[in-house]
């Protein structure tokens, strides 16, 4: 180890940067099963994130006076946030709702988005300057990418937004995963 710090330093910051990394972990994953509307995990959750918070708290009282356990409780903070977000895409999948918006190839889009066997509904609108194509699909957050790339490719000028919804009762939204339902 480094002569400025004793080994017991060392071990404190390692640990509590851990801590806080699970913490935080557990804290992104709460806070989307809250939004999805499911208790028994955000209670879980909540339970286990506020044992870790107490005992990294505890922790980093004791030693506010040396840098390096606040260095491993902040690096652990940051860290938590980031790896949250990344296992909250992969073990709960989202839904999400995109509006396309097509002045001048909305047929392309559509052509490209049926070819590869996603549902969506297509409407003719009014924008500002004229007759535009309107498409609402609904697919899971892994979707995205895909779905993105075709619009792009089909109308690198179409207007694209995207909202994260919550479905509550299922029609033929699962296009898209394998083929039609």
């Amino acid at each position: 180890m480094f002569a400025w710090a004793p080994r017991t330093l060392w071990v404190a910051a390692v640990l509590l940067f851990f801590l806080r990394l699970a913490g935080l972990t557990l804290d992104t994953l709460r806070l989307a099963a809250i939004a999805r509307g499911h208790k028994a995990w955000a209670w879980l959750l909540s339970f286990l994130q506020s044992i870790l918070f107490l005992l990294a708290l505890g922790m980093v009282t004791t030693s506010l006076e040396r840098p390096l356990p606040l260095m491993g409780y902040a690096l652990g903070f940051a860290t938590g946030s980031v790896f949250g977000m990344m296992l909250e895409r992969r073990l709960m999948p989202g839904h999400v709702h995109l509006r396309i918006i097509s002045s001048r190839r909305g047929g392309a889009v559509g052509q490209a988005l049926r070819a590869a066997d996603y549902a969506f509904t297509e409407v003719p609108a009014q924008g500002r300057d004229g007759t535009v194509t309107l498409i609402n699909i609904g697919v899971i957050q892994q979707e995205l990418p895909r779905v993105l790339q075709l619009v792009t490719e089909a109308d690198p000028d179409a207007f694209v937004t995207a909202e994260t919804v919550r479905p509550i009762r299922r029609g033929v939204w699962r296009s898209g995963i394998g083929g039609r339902p």
